[in-house]
């Protein structure tokens, strides 16, 4: 409880201060006159001053605060390293003992988890600010931080920190601590598919001299590409090859150091976007068809196609009569198209074509070779597949999926979804599939064949293969065995998945990755990692996950859909990510691809030095002290705050009014009889 004196005036102070300098030449005058009870009359002068500037006693009651002191622990991925976690459990336990022994102090805890997915780094004064954000600054005794020192937003100036106290630090893990990493220097963000890159990367040396001979490893999407040699602590660069479209994870290994610290930083890793350049397919058609232009339509209007169209109006041996001049303005160029510049195209697509003497047989064998070395080849066959001119009676019997038997079926029937075809992600899905039969309209003609390889993924009744696909060699091979795909394109009796169907078609011919058949994929929804593996079989292996720091999770795969396997994992983790299912490799980033919280993991006392000598406070290293922490002692003055063997926090008198209490000195009775007895005594004294 405190006490002390107000005042409220009834005039304004400046008028009081004016009758105030009155009143003392009054009593200057009556003392210095000796005029007989001067003395009692400037008295009484000099109550009614005071009665006009209206004291008033008051009474506080005060209830005292705590200060607080922040202890942060680092619970970041770097201190799992060694005996970092056991010294950090070692050094709160103790620490807290200390603290619980000053009085008045309240101590708050802050865990400080960089491995939320969301931020980059060690982030212990951000975690700090959150922490103390309720507490007044005058109450706050200090900071201590159990650390292994990698701290990544320490602030330049002390007065970031919002309040006057000491930082203080104890840090964890070895002095001398050896660690070997990696850091990408310089690196693409994108590639043309096809061409080379070159990477820029640093292999470092920590706790040892520089100049080691390092046998690196590079890979490509798990698949080993490039073994240099570089010498430590100096650039190198390495070229690599953007081999498909969408992302191609570069990473760089080096091997371990003799008796390092963690190998987790041993890797980096950069994504190159591949962009392919226009993908170039060869159209050629046979007689005129209503379904020409559908196919046409479907691949001028995507414009990363290049698209080169012939359509075989006149064999060369029909002698009509018809002027040279009415002929076509362009001849065929068969032996540019097939001999020169076959490599060029992407995908080759027949349509409706029967030999009429055009292309000779050489250049069949030429397409034979093309897909056998990685070409793309799609026959899209009529009632020409079953004629004399058949294309199955060329070279190309030898890859295609199917043989004519040289009959056709003409009746109207439904196309379906195979079992295969239900998990092929080329037919997986199709819109209308979901229903049986299938919600599409139907077809009139079907060539009758015999699946000889590949899979059937549509058929027509009687089991008779209408959408058959095959790997040839490195190449791929499509037969489609009706030529009545554009009803669904003219929306008859209801239309079809056309687009859907032929761009997927088109695209798992030119080796889309997202269409491979067996195919493991990682990617994040929300905080979880989501993985999926499409297959052709009925059932899958226990999937190996491998985080960012290397820790791995076992997980179980259930069947989302037909070929579609799926599993989730919280993504608690920056960084790369793996996962291995069977013989299939896959990888993904979340966040930056090489964190902060694994570049350098070598404990250090140098990051929050400068913070810690602004604030008074000092470091220690927790194996230096044997087990033990600095003794803690409450300073209330004084610039030192830490020690060899103690470290200071500042006490605060810091307090709240809980209650207040107000006496007007001059109010009521009590000021009344105050003015009256001095008027009083000066009568009395003058007429004496």
């Amino acid at each position: 409880m405190s006490y002390g004196l107000a005042f409220e005036p009834f005039l304004p102070w400046p008028v009081l201060g004016a009758l105030a300098a009155v009143a003392l030449v009054l009593a200057v005058l009556l003392v210095g006159a000796r005029t007989r009870g001067g003395a009692i009359r400037a008295l009484a002068l000099l109550v009614g001053l005071i009665a006009l500037a209206n004291p008033s006693l008051t009474r506080e009651e005060r209830e005292p605060l705590s200060s607080v002191v922040a202890v942060v622990v680092d619970k970041s991925a770097s201190q799992n390293f060694g005996d970092r976690t056991t010294q950090t459990e070692a050094a709160r336990a103790a620490l807290d003992e200390r603290l619980k022994r000053i009085p008045g102090l309240e101590i708050r805890t802050i865990e400080a988890d960089a491995r939320d997915g969301e931020t980059d780094g060690t982030r212990l004064f951000s975690a700090l600010s959150a922490g103390l954000a309720d507490v007044p600054p005058e109450r706050v005794a200090g900071a201590i931080m159990i650390t292994d020192g990698r701290v990544h937003d320490v602030p330049e100036q002390a007065a970031a920190l919002g309040f006057n106290a000491p930082v203080h630090g104890l840090i964890t893990g070895q002095a001398g601590e050896r660690d070997r990493r990696v850091a990408l220097e310089k690196a693409p963000r994108f590639g043309i598919v096809g061409q080379r890159q070159m990477l820029t990367f640093r292999v470092t040396d920590e706790g040892v001299p520089a100049g080691a001979r390092v046998g690196v490893i590079v890979r490509r999407d798990g698949e080993v590409i490039a073994n240099p040699v570089v010498t430590a602590g100096r650039p190198a660069q390495v070229e690599v090859e953007i081999a498909h479209a969408g992302a191609n994870i570069i990473e760089v290994e080096a091997p371990p150091l003799e008796g390092e610290l963690t190998l987790v930083n041993n890797r980096a890793a950069v994504s190159i976007d591949g962009v392919r350049d226009k993908l170039r397919v060869l159209l050629v058609s046979g007689e005129p068809n209503v379904g020409e232009r559908t196919w046409r339509n479907l691949l001028k209007s995507d414009a990363n196609v290049d698209l080169v169209h012939f359509t075989i109006l006149r064999p060369p041996e029909k002698q009509d009569g018809t002027p040279i001049n009415e002929l076509s303005l362009i001849a065929f160029p068969t032996r540019e198209l097939f001999q020169t510049k076959i490599r060029d195209f992407d995908l080759i697509i027949f349509d409706r074509y029967a030999q009429q003497g055009v292309l000779p047989q050489v250049y069949f064998d030429n397409i034979v070779r093309y897909v056998r070395n990685g070409g793309a080849l799609l026959v899209a066959a009529g009632t020409d597949f079953v004629d004399t001119g058949s294309l199955y009676n060329t070279p190309l019997e030898d890859i295609l999926p199917a043989a004519p038997t040289g009959q056709t079926t003409e009746a109207p029937y439904v196309a379906k979804l195979t079992d295969l075809g239900k998990r092929h992600p080329v037919t997986r899905g199709l819109p209308g599939s979901e229903s049986d039969p299938p919600h599409w309209s139907r077809f009139f003609r079907v060539v009758d064949a015999e699946a000889r390889s590949g899979v059937t993924v549509l058929s027509a009744p009687g089991d008779k293969p209408v959408l058959q696909l095959d790997r040839v060699g490195q190449g791929r091979v499509a037969l489609l065995l009706s030529d009545h795909f554009w009803l669904w394109a003219r929306g008859y009796d209801g239309g079809g998945p056309y687009i859907d169907l032929l761009r997927r078609l088109s695209h798992w011919l030119m080796k889309e990755p997202d269409l491979e058949e067996e195919r493991l994929k990682l990617s994040t929804s929300g905080r979880d990692l989501v993985v999926e593996r499409q297959t052709m079989g009925e059932s899958v292996p226990v999937a190996q996950v491998t985080t960012p720091s290397g820790t791995v999770r076992n997980l179980t795969l259930t069947q989302a859909e037909p070929g579609l396997w799926r599993a989730t994992t919280p993504a608690d983790e920056l960084g790369l990510w793996r996962a291995v299912n069977g013989q299939l490799t896959a990888l993904t980033n979340i966040g930056p691809l090489n964190p902060k919280e694994f570049a350098e993991v070598t404990s250090t006392k140098d990051w929050l030095a400068p913070i810690a000598t602004a604030t008074g406070g000092g470091l220690w290293r927790l194996s230096e002290l044997k087990g033990s922490v600095p003794r803690v002692v409450a300073v209330s003055s004084g610039e030192r705050l830490a020690g060899d063997d103690w470290m200071g926090l500042r006490t605060r008198d810091v307090s709240v009014v809980r209650g207040i209490g107000l006496f007007p000195v001059f109010a009521g009775l009590s000021g009344l009889l105050l003015l009256l007895g001095v008027i009083t005594a000066a009568w009395v004294r003058e007429g004496r």
